[in-house]
């Protein structure tokens, strides 16, 4: 089963192991993550689940679609050229050990 590692802004990091087809969102929301809420319930509506992807994953990803990027403009803190919405990334062997960061505004 594939991994996800959350990065909070401590620096504390928390590897989750989750089953392949599962969101990140979701992955933070059912282990407790401190940062995810995943208020919507990954309905992209709310941007609660806002990660930066790590560089040497980002280009591993699907890209985001229009909607998700419009999203990332109502986020708590300022998007990068890395944030993504936990809840369109979707958590696969291929990415196994996929590493996000929790932004300090989410805490």
């Amino acid at each position: 089963m594939p991994d996800v590692i959350f990065i909070r802004p401590s620096g504390d990091e928390t590897k989750i192991v989750v089953d392949a087809g599962t969101s990140v969102m979701h992955a933070a929301v059912d282990n407790a993550v401190e940062g995810i809420i995943g208020e919507c319930g990954g309905d992209m509506v709310c941007a609660t689940c806002h990660v930066f992807v790590q560089p040497a994953w980002f280009e591993r990803l699907k890209p985001a679609g229009d909607f998700e990027i419009d999203m990332l403009e109502a986020t708590s803190e300022e998007p990068t050229a890395y944030s993504r919405l936990g809840c369109q990334i979707t958590v696969t062997d291929d990415i196994c050990g996929l590493t996000v960061e929790i932004p300090k505004s989410q805490r």
